[in-house]
Parts: C-alpha cells; sequence; structure tokens
C-alpha cells in the first residue's frame, strides 16, 4: 500500500502509538508526536476496522521531535519514543495513564509521571537485555518479527554500559543470549539457561537488605527501579510494627523483605517453586507460600492489614481482587507496569469499598512507552 497523507496525528494511545483517522477508519500510528502533520505508511491492513502504520515522512514537525540517539531506534521493536524530548514523553505517559484510569475505571486524577531517582538522559538503564547473536553479528529483534537488526559496536542505546561489551563478546554462534548487569557482576545466560559467563545468579541490594535472584529471573530493569518502588509502598501504606502485611506476586521477597525491615508480619505468595526458595532465603522473617494466587486466596488469613500487590501485565483479576477486598485491609499498595490492568482493577476494588487515595507514575522505561504506577487504595468502611 502506498504511504497515505498528509494526516494530522491525535492524541496518544496505549502503547505508544498515535491516533490518526483514514477515511473513517481509525489508524494506530508508531513513531509519530500527537499534533505533527505526516505521511504514513500502512503497516497492517488485515482489520476492518482500525489499521496499523508508521510515520513515513515528517511534513509538519513538533517541537519536542529530536533526532533519535540511536540509528536503529524505528526499526527495533524495543524502543517507541526515542525520537521525543523526555519531558514530553512524560507527558504523554501521563495522558495514557489519565485517560485508562477514567475510560476503565471513571476515575479523573491528573497525573504527572516523574523522572527516576537519579535519571538524565534516559540512556543507559536498561540492565537486563535479550539480544540475539549470529557468527560474530549481535542485535535485537525488528518490530513484531523475529528477524535481527544489527547492533553497531556502540550497542543498544538504552543498554547499560557495563554490559554492552558481553554480547557483542558472545556473539559467535546463532543463538539467543541475555546480559544481566548486576550489583554483584555481569552475567550472559543463553536461550537454554546454560551461563555462558558470569554466575547464575546474582545479588541486588535495596535499603541495605541483599537480595538473590536468579540472573535470568525477575528483577527491575531499571538501577533505580527497586529502591524507587519500595520507597513509594512504604511511604503510602505507612506501616506500623506489628501489622500483618501481604506480599502477593512477591517475586524473591523485594517488598517482604522491606515491610518486615518496618516490623510488619509478613505472608508472600508466589507461584514459582525457585523464586520462593530465593525469597525464603532472602527474607527468612517472612514466611512464604507457592502457587498461583487465585488458588491460594483461601488459604491467607481472614483479617489482614496491609496488602502489597505487585501481579504480572494482565493484572490481578477480578476474583483476587474481590477476595482481598473482604480482608479488611486498611490499605493496599498496587504495583502495576500496565495502566489498563490496574485501572479495571481498580474498578473492582472501588465495587467492593476500597478507593484511590494517591498514586505515582515512575518513569522506571525512558524511551519507551511504558510507565510503572504504585496506587494507594484505602478502605472507606475503616
Amino acid at each position: 500500500m502506498t504511504d497515505i497523507g498528509p494526516l494530522v496525528l491525535g492524541p496518544i494511545a496505549h502503547g505508544g502509538h498515535c491516533v490518526a483517522h483514514i477515511d473513517g477508519r481509525v489508524v494506530f500510528v508508531r513513531h509519530g508526536i500527537p499534533g505533527e502533520i505526516v505521511r504514513v505508511r500502512i503497516t497492517d491492513d488485515s482489520k476492518p476496522r482500525f489499521w496499523w502504520g508508521e510515520v513515513a515522512e515528517v511534513i509538519e514537525a513538533s517541537s519536542d521531535r529530536l533526532a533519535s540517539p540511536c540509528p536503529v531506534a524505528g526499526v527495533c521493536g524495543g524502543c517507541a519514543f526515542q525520537h521525543i524530548a523526555l519531558d514530553r514523553q512524560r507527558d504523554l505517559k501521563a495522558q495514557v495513564v489519565a485517560e485508562q484510569l477514567h475510560r476503565l475505571a471513571g476515575i479523573d486524577r491528573n497525573v504527572q509521571v516523574e523522572a527516576a531517582p537519579g535519571e538524565s538522559d534516559g540512556l543507559g538503564w536498561r540492565t537486563r537485555m535479550r539480544y540475539l547473536t549470529d557468527e560474530g553479528r549481535f542485535g535485537l529483534r525488528a518490530w513484531r518479527s523475529d528477524q535481527m537488526v544489527d547492533l553497531s559496536d556502540v550497542g543498544c542505546a538504552i543498554a547499560h554500559p557495563n554490559g554492552r561489551w558481553a554480547a557483542a563478546h558472545h556473539a559467535q554462534r546463532n543463538r539467543e543470549i541475555q546480559v544481566i548487569v548486576a550489583d554483584s557482576g555481569i552475567s550472559v545466560i543463553d536461550g537454554s539457561g546454560y551461563c555462558l559467563s558470569g554466575a547464575p545468579e546474582v545479588t541486588q541490594t535495596v535499603s541495605g537488605r541483599r537480595y538473590r535472584v536468579r540472573a535470568d529471573g525477575f528483577w527491575q530493569v531499571h538501577p533505580s527501579a527497586a529502591q524507587a518502588l519500595t520507597d513509594a509502598v512504604v511511604d503510602m501504606l505507612e506501616p506500623s510494627p506489628g501489622e500483618l502485611a501481604l506480599d502477593l506476586y512477591c517475586g524473591v521477597g523485594l517488598f517482604a523483605g522491606r515491610l518486615v525491615d518496618e516490623g510488619c508480619q509478613v505472608i508472600g505468595v508466589e507461584i514459582s517453586r525457585a523464586t520462593i526458595a530465593m525469597a525464603r532465603y532472602n527474607v527468612p522473617q517472612a514466611r512464604f507460600r507457592v502457587g498461583p494466587t487465585e488458588r491460594l486466596l483461601s488459604t491467607l488469613p481472614r483479617y489482614v492489614d496491609l496488602i502489597v500487590l505487585d501481579p504480572p501485565r494482565s493484572g490481578a483479576g477480578a476474583k483476587v481482587v474481590r477476595h482481598l477486598s473482604h480482608l479488611g485491609a486498611r490499605a493496599i499498595a498496587y504495583v502495576a507496569c500496565d495502566p489498563a490492568a490496574l485501572a479495571r482493577d481498580l474498578a473492582t476494588f472501588a465495587d467492593h469499598g476500597y478507593r484511590l487515595a494517591d498514586l505515582r507514575a515512575l518513569d522506571l522505561f525512558p524511551m519507551t512507552h511504558h510507565v510503572e504506577c504504585v496506587a494507594l487504595l484505602v478502605n472507606q468502611q475503616i
């Protein structure tokens, strides 16, 4: 299909695309900025109600448009916002969070997205990278594709500089590798889980507590993220010694450790047995249970004081939210990487007596469309 335009790009949508219209049809456009006049190349017209496209030519640019610091930013699938000034990136993310809260939860709230602590230019922050390699070449996947996009010797612009050499060093045969930059050092893991260099387990330190985690396991990818999120949760919940707290989807015990250090009794729940083993090692003062949260609801105490939720991108879901709403917690901290899932769960919480009292949005993924939120819910019956 030929390029179409000129078009005026409309507001940002969840997922980092601008909304445009062609003959009454919605088109989601990559690599634009709201208000720009552009020509659009249609990349997917398989849906009758909406198409996908990307900016082919900028006719009238936004004052916030910049030259992307990475030469493949428009080709690889990682960075949606490298062409946008950082302050405008955060404004756009704030608009997405506010729109999802309004549309899915009926909540009207002014949202501001905060820079990560210590963040300057939005580059060199990603401590966990997944690369494709092939006989000395290394790169990233193209947008919605398994095709490899070659990187220069400098590597990915958002990758942590301490790990950039590792991808090139291990790019000797066709495989996928992960490069992990941890407080304890650098590890490289191949697609089968074999440790090519460094250690298969690494350690991270948050608020003076050391956490052991598998190198290829889950940990926040921004160096400031774990500290910023635990600080936000504790500041919102204001835990008191002796209170009983749940840490659901607890991973290796990040929030459990912080709550224990605040004097709380903590019960953590996580689906992975191996991850729970590390949580027990990391936070021996807490109790942990293995299994899907939705299947362990009946085993939880009938009353708790505090709850921390850090579910996967899909959210906690109505079944979990309904059950938690009946445990009497005075406050719930909900950590979310997807504003739509957060908004859906907030709507369910509202139906069961919990209102949104505070919300912080943190830019822990600069140059991408992603944003992390921490929401405080309070029990209206207390």
